[in-house]
This record gives C-alpha cells, sequence and structure tokens, in this order.
C-alpha cells in the first residue's frame, strides 16, 4: 500500500511552471497547461500552516483537482476486475475515499517547496477516444537536474477534458493502482482495502 500512494504524492510534481510555446496546444494539451498553470500558482502562495489562508488555498485546490482529475473514471478502472460485483454503497465509499486521499496530497503542495519546469511535448490520438498528452518534468535530485517523462489520459466529459490516468516513465497510477488493489483484495477481501485507505486517510 505504501508505493500505491507513493504515488499520488508524485501527483504534486505535475504542476510546475510552463516553458513550452501555446501557439500549437491541441484541445489536451490546452486543458492540462490551464489545470497544472492554476494548481501551480495555487500550491505557490505563501500561507501560514493552520491559517484561514491556507483553508482557502486548500478549498480552491481541491476544487480545481476536481475540475481536472476525473478519479470516478480512474477508480472505475483501476477496480475494473471487481466494480461489478460491489454495491452502490461500497463503490460511493471506495470513490470518496480515493478522491479525498488524492486531494489531500495536492494540499499538501501548499507547504512543499515546488521548483519544477514542465514542457508540453504534443498530443496524439489514444484508445477508445482518449487524447495522451506528452510531456516531461524538469527537476533536481541531490542538486542534479533529472528529467521526468509524463503522460496525460484524457478522456472527453460534457464537453470538457478530463484526465483519468497520469503515466510517469511509462508507469500509469490506474495500472499501479489495478495491482496493488487486485493484490489487497485478494488478500484481505474489498473490506480490508477499504479498512487500509481509511487508516492512511486518518494518519494523513
Amino acid at each position: 500500500m505504501k508505493s500505491l500512494f507513493a504515488l499520488l504524492v508524485l501527483i504534486i510534481t505535475l504542476v510546475a511552471a510552463p516553458v513550452a510555446a501555446r501557439a500549437a496546444d491541441g484541445p489536451g494539451t490546452k486543458a492540462v497547461r490551464g489545470a497544472n498553470d492554476t494548481i501551480a500558482r495555487l500550491l505557490k502562495q505563501k500561507v501560514k500552516p493552520g491559517s484561514d489562508e491556507e483553508k482557502k488555498a486548500a478549498a480552491k485546490v481541491t476544487e480545481s483537482v476536481r475540475g481536472f482529475l476525473d478519479i470516478d473514471e480512474l477508480s472505475r478502472r483501476a477496480l475494473v476486475d471487481h466494480w461489478a460485483k460491489l454495491t452502490a454503497t461500497q463503490q460511493s465509499d471506495f470513490l470518496a475515499l480515493l478522491r479525498a486521499l488524492i486531494e489531500d496530497n495536492y494540499v499538501k503542495g501548499l507547504r512543499a517547496n515546488l521548483e519544477y519546469q514542465i514542457s508540453y511535448l504534443g498530443e496524439s490520438a489514444g484508445e477508445a477516444q482518449t487524447l495522451v498528452v506528452r510531456t516531461q518534468i524538469t527537476a533536481k535530485k541531490k542538486g542534479r537536474p533529472i528529467k521526468i517523462a509524463v503522460d496525460y489520459v484524457l478522456i472527453g466529459v460534457g464537453g470538457k477534458q478530463r484526465c483519468f490516468d497520469i503515466r510517469t516513465d511509462g508507469v500509469g497510477l490506474v495500472e499501479n493502482y489495478r495491482a496493488q488493489f487486485n493484490k489487497i483484495i485478494a488478500k484481505d477481501g474489498f473490506d480490508g482495502l477499504i479498512a487500509r485507505m481509511k487508516k492512511k486517510r486518518g494518519a494523513k
């Protein structure tokens, strides 16, 4: 479960300052760039921990994340081997928990030192009417520059392009979640998965 939630922290690194030109942006790139710019601006605010300003900023970050990330779609795809077997209540509980965990990690960025740059490399059609937006993150690790390939997978929802998967160096959130969820469910059942997620949320 540790590796599963470690990927959530990685999402925070995907809201860095853009460096590519905007003239050739397609619909997918525009959606990703717009979300990243908005969330990056919010995360870079200097707010005092525990202050009303931080709470207001956190609410705005959460709102922006919900507008861009289609966590419901991500959840259904990650639990594709079990989704149809779950009750409506189980589905609702799972969606609420995963949404809260992902949003919590974005909000943690308000207290993080985000120094990254993101280059937009283009977009192409993916499977089943999706769009894949290719980007590259430039950051520093132990004082040395590193580059990370990050692809956003989007689907049209209500006239908007929304992201349901983020692939980092070829490994996607959906793929990682599915493997982790299946392993936990096989050992502890769906209730065991929910219990672990609740414990993780309570320890934030």
